[in-house]
């Protein structure tokens, strides 16, 4: 990779841009893909550094929190990550964060994209073009040039045939692991209140008109009042005992991103001036999402969740640009189904993540780096079995 410093002024900026690609062509042949982008300006690749790409992608139509340095520096403390800009002439047009994972002894490396590429504009005529090109130079750098492993991630679409996973597979990326639990559900955000209550599921409508009888309030955190949250998420947890795999030590670096940038959002619900529910919300892009939640023990008589989301829904409907909330999945729990699916109701859609795509022109690269998944499957369900074990077994000493 030849890296030349730029200096635009505020950053160090490491130029990719010996190797750019046609929008929508594959570098390493001249027949039909290379004819489809020969009429499309040269993409160039730009690899910031990490408060420059936080900045630069803030205000992405397809920017998420996976896609941020500040979350996945900390999520994945043990990875190398290379944030990868995306530009024609026109200026940025994408990017991605490729995050390299080292197999031991030295075995290959996989470079996985999570919830990306993502576009600038999601509106753009040509998107599923830029989106193609993105994919054709992250396959020359990282495939055919450094012999790894591409692993590609797709976001969620709204039907389970999702286009960029079929695009990757058209390209010979091959299907790979997917996560045990995939459905997400998907909330649309841009009703009025009358339209969006009438969306809600009846029983979900019917808890909500009870919590605006219960006297809460609703209120909008700064960045100063992570502690609220936390100690609020804390004492849930303590309480619940559940194991926690979520990427709650991620929150600190987030919330302390400056101003201009993607950080998150929170909201809480007070009740006679306690705190009784909360919420961290990424609210960039295109698509908000929810990131993590927390109650205490006078929430569920007093619906506060469903207090909470609404007011979630009118405030990013009001203040961002979002056109859908995200809610995540719910890891098996029949509970999170019946909130979540009464949430979206007839407006917004659930649909299963897709599995991770994988791509290699190595053979080495391709066996170590499927054994290398398949080994993770296996301890993640291993552990998921001991969990469950345990869980079943604090129930009936709790029922003795």
């Amino acid at each position: 990779m030849v890296r030349v410093p730029i200096n635009d002024g505020t950053h160090t900026i490491m130029s990719l841009s010996a190797n750019s690609l046609p929008v929508g062509a594959n570098a390493r042949s001249g027949g039909r893909d290379a004819a489809r982008g020969a009429a499309t300006p040269a993409l160039r690749k730009t690899l910031l550094g990490p408060e420059a790409w936080d900045r630069a992608i803030a205000d992405f139509d397809g920017v998420c929190q996976e896609q941020l340095y500040a979350y996945a520096s900390t999520r994945w403390p043990g990875l190398t990550l290379e944030p990868v800009l995306f530009s024609h002439e026109n200026g940025p047009v994408g990017g991605a964060l490729v995050m390299l994972q080292r197999l031991p002894l030295g075995l290959a490396t996989i470079a996985l994209v999570k919830w990306g590429p993502f576009l600038a504009d999601n509106t753009r005529p040509d998107a599923d073009t830029v989106m193609d090109g993105m994919v054709e130079a992250l396959i020359a750098e990282y495939a055919d040039k450094r012999g790894m492993m591409v692993s590609i991630m797709p976001k969620v679409e709204p039907t389970d045939d999702n286009a960029r996973l079929a695009a990757l597979l058209a390209r010979g990326f091959t299907p790979g692991v997917g996560v045990k639990f995939p459905k997400r559900y998907v909330v649309d955000v841009r009703l009025d209140d009358d339209a969006r209550l009438a969306a809600f599921a009846q029983k979900w409508r019917y808890h909500l008109r009870k919590s605006f009888k219960a006297g809460l309030g609703f209120e909008e955190g700064g960045a100063d009042e992570l502690e609220r949250f936390m100690v609020l998420y804390k004492a849930m947890s303590d309480r619940k005992q559940f194991p926690d795999y979520s990427a709650i030590d991620s929150v600190d670096a987030l919330m302390a991103m400056p101003d201009g940038t993607a950080r998150p959002e929170m909201f809480f619900v007070t009740h006679e001036g306690e705190t009784v529910a909360g919420a961290m919300i990424f609210t960039a892009g295109d698509t908000a999402t929810y990131l993590y939640g927390a109650t205490n023990d006078a929430a569920l008589d007093l619906r506060a969740g469903y207090f909470l989301h609404w007011n979630i829904i009118r405030w990013l409907r009001d203040n961002t640009r979002a056109k859908l909330y995200d809610l995540g999945g719910t890891d098996g729990f029949q509970g999170l189904h019946q909130f979540k699916s009464g949430m979206v109701g007839s407006a917004g859609y659930m649909a299963d993540l897709p599995p991770v795509a994988n791509y290699a022109t190595s053979m080495r690269a391709r066996l170590f780096g499927t054994l290398a998944y398949e080994a993770r499957s296996k301890a993640t369900r291993t552990r998921d079995s001991i969990n469950a074990a345990r869980l079943a077994l604090m129930r009936r000493l709790r029922r003795a």
